[in-house]
This record gives structure tokens, C-alpha cells and sequence, in this order.
């Protein structure tokens, strides 16, 4: 399909937004992040007649798309490695060949975390060089340091969503969280001295007996979500977040100061969601974009200048989600 820079109406954006790049055209297409050079994003993606998510790389002009996953089971969460030669991502295809069933939305808005989600390391061609994690239940979720060469990412190794960090080979396992409830979507500032994730620690019975019971059935409810930042030990810990609402997807601004982040706090409880920027004291909110959708996964390009995200602005399609760059200002 033929690409075209999209010019989008600057009220939208603050100041903070400029010279727009659509780079993928239909289908679902989600969690675009950078090579450690820049020239490249890897990100996931439904297309090829598939019913689930596959892992992609394309160049950061959104030339030269192809599959580096098996294209088997689902997949999620993939990154660079600090080499720029390597990836990992989240995968279930050794639970089984086809896509797994979706989560039981009877139940709700819920979210399926897959017992079979494994975390691989592969090469950026798609060879899997080793099986990074290996315990019952859900292991997903990971981003990267490059500059520690670790990774930090969800699991339920001990029993309960936490967060943990390994070395970039799978070595040196520590759970960092111990709160009892969700703890996910963790991501490193660039000097690896800070985290920042998003959770839902249940503050009553009721609340806890209703996410220990998803749990079981390995689903959680991702609609009440805030945002906490420690230092990259997970000693600190401060939430810097309140309301009461789903906000997911935070990243670091390069100098650490602010964090950038995906909310629906302006219509909680629905599905339409915006990019904000707070510090990481929690002050300083400010309200990024207004697509009047849903905008994600916003991540900085290694020089800073611009940012990666998913969005469903000018869809063509239902469920539609296109990636984007934008300058960042």
C-alpha cells in the first residue's frame, strides 16, 4: 500500500508533536519499539491472515516489514537487544500451534495472561538462540536496559503478577515487587536507575477475592490501573498516579524526569484513551494528544527526537490500530 506522511491538526497536540509519519496501513498493530541505532522498530502485529499476534521488524520508515516470530501461538512484548543483533519477545508456541482462545469476556473487560507465555531470545533474523524464562504460568512483558544489558518484565513465578529483572541471557532472575495484585508493562529510564510500571493492588476483600478468583482462570482486569516508579531494585516505591482509572504504557523522557503514558482518565472506565506526561514525583500533568480514540505505546527514538505509538486515529476498520511516528518537541 502506497505510504503517505499524515498532516494531523496541531490542536491536537500541545507542543509537544510534530510532522506525523503513518507507518503500517490496516490490521492490528501495537508496541512499535526501537533498535538501540534507531533505524529500525519491532512491534506486533495481526496481518497475513492470521488471528493473533505475530512479532514484526520494519525499517523506521515502515519499509521492509517481515515476520521474525515462528508464526505460531501468540506473541507479545518483543525488544531489542543492546547488541542490535538480537530480540526478545513473549511467545505460546510451545504450548501449541494455533492462537489461544481469547479471554472469557463474560467475566468483563478482561485481559488472558497466558500460562504458556514464555520469554525467548532470538536473532533479528528469527532464529531463537534460548528460552529466557522457564516457569509455570505467565512470563511477559519485558523491555530492556542497554546499558545494563537487563531486561525487567512481569511473572507469575512466585505465585502473583510481579515484576523481575534477569540479565540479557536469562541469569540473574530477582523478583523486585511484592505487593499482592497486578504489576506490569515495567520499563527502565536510560540511565537504569529508575522504573516505572503499572498496577492494581487490591485495597479491600471484596477487590482481592474478585483478582485472586480472575487469576485462577489466568485473566486480570486491566480497567483499574495506576502508575508507580522505584529505583530499578524496586526499593522506593512511590505511586504517582490517582485516578482511578486504566492508565498502562508508561516510558521514560530521556533525561528521566517525566514519564510519558496512555490513559483514559479524561472518559475513565471506557476505551478511549490519550497520551500524558507527569514527572516522576506525579506533579507537572499534562495531556499530550486528543485523538478522540485510543493512542498507546508511546516510546523515544534512542536520539530523543522522535517517539513511536500506536493509535486507531483516521481507522479505517474496526479494531484497526496503525503505528506512528512523530518529532518530538
Amino acid at each position: 500500500m502506497k505510504r503517505l506522511f499524515l498532516f494531523l491538526p496541531l490542536a491536537c497536540f500541545a507542543q509537544h508533536l510534530d510532522n506525523f509519519k503513518q507507518l503500517t496501513f490496516g490490521g492490528q498493530n501495537a508496541e512499535a519499539y526501537w533498535s538501540p541505532d534507531g533505524q529500525r522498530l519491532i512491534f506486533q502485529s495481526t496481518r497475513d491472515g492470521r488471528s493473533c499476534d505475530q512479532q514484526y521488524i520494519m525499517n523506521a520508515d515502515g519499509t521492509n516489514v517481515h515476520m521474525v516470530s515462528t508464526g505460531k501461538g501468540v506473541t507479545t512484548c518483543g525488544y531489542f537487544c543492546s547488541d542490535n543483533k538480537h530480540i526478545i519477545y513473549a511467545s505460546t508456541h510451545e504450548a501449541g500451534d494455533a492462537c489461544p482462545p481469547p479471554a472469557d469476556r463474560s467475566r468483563g473487560y478482561v485481559w488472558a495472561v497466558y500460562p504458556g507465555f514464555e520469554i525467548y531470545l532470538a536473532t533479528d533474523d528469527g532464529k531463537i538462540v534460548k528460552k529466557l524464562t522457564d516457569t509455570p504460568g505467565y512470563d511477559a512483558e519485558g523491555t530492556i536496559n542497554w546499558k545494563l544489558k537487563k531486561i525487567v518484565y512481569t511473572s507469575l513465578a512466585s505465585g502473583d503478577l510481579d515484576i523481575w529483572t534477569m540479565n540479557e541471557d536469562g541469569s540473574h532472575k530477582k523478583r523486585i515487587t511484592t505487593a499482592e495484585g497486578y504489576d506490569g508493562g515495567p520499563v527502565f529510564s536510560r540511565d537504569g536507575k529508575q522504573i516505572v510500571w503499572r498496577a492494581n493492588h487490591p485495597d479491600t476483600p471484596e477487590k482481592l477475592a474478585t483478582y485472586r478468583s480472575l487469576l485462577k482462570d489466568n485473566l486480570t482486569s486491566p480497567m483499574k490501573m495506576e502508575l508507580f516508579v522505584a529505583g530499578a531494585d524496586g526499593k522506593n516505591q512511590k505511586q504517582i498516579t490517582n485516578f482511578g482509572c486504566a492508565s498502562f504504557a508508561p516510558t521514560f523522557t530521556p533525561d528521566g524526569k517525566k514519564i510519558l503514558f496512555s490513559s483514559n482518565k479524561h472518559k475513565c472506565d471506557s476505551r478511549d484513551f490519550e497520551l500524558y506526561l507527569i514527572n516522576t514525583d506525579g506533579t507537572g500533568l499534562e495531556q499530550v494528544t486528543s485523538f478522540g480514540g485510543f493512542t498507546s505505546f508511546p516510546e523515544f527514538s534512542p536520539d530523543g527526537k522522535k517517539l513511536a505509538f500506536a493509535t486507531d486515529y483516521k481507522a479505517t476498520g474496526k479494531y484497526e490500530f496503525n503505528i506512528y511516528t512523530a518529532d518530538w518537541k
